[in-house]
């Protein structure tokens, strides 16, 4: 099987509103995340997963490529429905897991245990969102399956006593860790957390761009409206675009010594970074 390029959006959707599965499915989301931790009351928490099974079952001959785009965030590994979910979800046809709470590799290898059956994709997305999970998180990033961390800066303001102004500055050097760690661990760019304003697009784009200057590659999204924006927002710009061919068209005619394009060097680490701009371009085509 091929795998699918990575996702620059994963839309929240809650378990107990089957009608918005489809809705979140077409919204443009890169991936879509059923919700049974917040957005589902703990009265509510059994049947949700329920109806999110039942839908599931039903979907079984559709078209994969749906169930590719679905990630289910399961409750924390310290409540009574973790086990359950994890049992219904683990070997369910679904693009992986989202663990929450993520604090330690523990729960991780429980979740690992389970992926078992044919129809797993055996991946994990957790959340970092509480000071004990910064703590582990280059050791989590290590864990097998996981694909990609994701920075839950909501919960991790609660956890630390942080206020933070709105471009949660006080956060940046959390962010930069998430960073380093990914990279140290060689997995995906992670992902940035939600913006919980969805009216003000000009603000979100500023949230945009600042995650992927930091080194994000994703965000998580709270409303349709906020899609177009992350996706948008973490592909290269006009002006990056145009700068990476001429970067390219000018090595291309290089005789191998050395280069350089309106007056400033061109070395290997400006090439890598052209090529991953072209690279960006190509991968967003296939989504």
């Amino acid at each position: 099987m091929t795998a699918s390029p990575l996702a620059r959006s994963y839309l929240f959707v809650p378990a107990n509103r089957p009608d918005r599965y489809g809705k979140a499915l077409a919204s443009g989301a890169d991936a879509v995340i059923v919700d049974l931790e917040d957005a589902v009351a703990p009265a509510a928490k059994t049947q949700a997963r329920d109806t999110l099974a039942d839908w599931l079952a039903q979907q079984a001959n559709q078209q994969a490529n749906q169930q590719d785009k679905l990630w289910v965030r399961i409750n924390a590994a310290d409540t009574e429905w973790y086990a359950d979910d994890v049992r219904c979800f683990a070997n369910a046809p679904i693009a992986g897991i989202v663990l929450p709470k993520a604090d330690d590799c523990d729960a991780i290898r429980n979740i690992a245990q389970h992926f078992v059956g044919p129809r797993s994709r055996s991946r994990l997305l957790p959340l970092i969102e509480t000071a004990v999970g910064i703590a582990q998180m280059r050791d989590i990033a290590r864990a097998q399956h996981v694909e990609r961390l994701v920075f839950g800066s909501i919960d991790l303001q609660v956890d630390l006593g942080i206020q933070c102004e709105p471009q949660e500055s006080e956060l940046t050097h959390l962010r930069v860790e998430m960073v380093i760690a990914s990279r140290l661990a060689n997995i995906a760019q992670p992902v940035d957390g939600v913006t919980t304003t969805f009216d003000d697009l000009p603000f979100l784009e500023h949230a945009v761009s600042r995650a992927r200057r930091i080194g994000f590659g994703a965000k998580l999204c709270i409303h349709p409206r906020q899609v177009g924006i992350v996706n948008q927002g973490f592909l290269p710009s006009a002006d990056e675009i145009t700068w990476a061919r001429a970067v390219m068209a000018a090595v291309a005619q290089s005789d191998g010594g050395a280069i350089s394009l309106n007056g400033k060097m061109i070395d290997k680490p400006v090439i890598m970074q052209a090529e991953k701009f072209l690279r960006l371009i190509g991968e967003a085509q296939l989504i």
